[in-house]
């Protein structure tokens, strides 16, 4: 074999280890599908959800962000308006055993009763499959799918970056927003924004 030829052979198998696993989620194309176990040991699904709005929020119970939200009852809130509404609202654990905010089944019921959390159910991933495919990064990080299966909104869950709780007033939701454009027929104006928060907790 020509030295060129090898050194080209050796470059791509490189380049082939070195790409991701996954290209990240894309607003506007269809949300990466995914199965996980809930706090109840039952294998739940995206596309169990097909024609329903989605709501996908990463959380870790020991991330100072994540308490600024439940602690003052401002997610929960938001969990139960969106139910209201016929949304489904799944609440993801993807901190790897022995990370912070990891969840065993039986610690997730006791998490989810423990603060009256509204969503409909909590998943969990603690090998960070589902996280790395939708390249959660932050807790929370937000991800809005419609009831065609596509992504339309995916970041920060507000525009105030703080942990302290006195942000949460006059903060600009942006999955509420989100959430309301859906409901009336519009697109959603702000489709992205920058996550903020403490890092997912995947395991090394």
């Amino acid at each position: 074999m020509l030295p060129s030829r090898r050194l080209a052979i050796s470059a791509l198998a490189a380049f082939a280890v070195a790409a991701p696993a996954a290209a990240a989620p894309v607003v506007g194309q269809s949300a990466p599908a995914f199965t996980a176990k809930d706090a109840d040991g039952r294998t739940r699904s995206l596309s169990e959800f097909a024609g329903k709005t989605v709501v996908l929020e990463w959380t870790n119970d020991g991330c100072p962000y994540v308490q600024k939200h439940y602690k003052a009852g401002a997610m929960q809130k938001l969990q139960k308006d969106a139910a209201k509404d016929g949304v489904v609202w799944l609440t993801l654990v993807s901190s790897a055993p022995g990370k912070q905010g990891h969840l065993s089944e039986t610690e997730a019921k006791g998490w989810k009763a423990q603060h009256g959390a509204g969503s409909s159910a909590l998943l969990l991933d603690p090998a960070g499959q589902v996280g790395k495919a939708y390249d959660a990064r932050t807790t929370p990080h937000m991800y809005v799918v419609d009831g065609s299966g596509k992504l339309v909104y995916m970041g920060g869950i507000d525009d105030k970056p703080s942990a302290d709780p006195a942000s949460l007033q006059g903060a600009t939701n942006y999955v509420t927003a989100a959430l309301s454009d859906l409901k009336a027929g519009r697109a959603v104006a702000t489709p992205v924004s920058r996550p903020y928060g403490c890092s997912v907790k995947y395991a090394e």
